[in-house]
């Protein structure tokens, strides 16, 4: 969408829980902020993340946001290391 006003964690959520398949959420990523929002509910079915504009922008470093997703795997037991899919 571009519009980089933060994601909607709640709408997503809510989606990913109705349809009963993961989902990857898109639109509004700014910032690792919305980034730790969604890994905070990953658990609920959130499979990933779609963050372009905020790349562009330079909002959102892909490094960094790789890094903590990764240790995110590590962290619930689901990896140990890199998982390119995730972000």
């Amino acid at each position: 969408d571009g519009m980089m006003q933060g994601v909607n964690v709640e709408a997503t959520v809510a989606m990913a829980r109705a349809a009963s398949i993961p989902v990857i959420a898109s639109g509004g990523i700014t910032d690792m902020a919305d980034i730790r929002r969604l890994l905070d509910v990953a658990g609920e079915g959130i499979l990933g993340a779609i963050t372009g504009r905020a790349i562009y922008e330079g909002t959102l470093d892909v490094a960094e946001a790789q890094r903590v997703c990764d240790q995110a795997l590590v962290d619930q037991g689901l990896g140990s290391g890199s998982n390119p899919d995730l972000l």
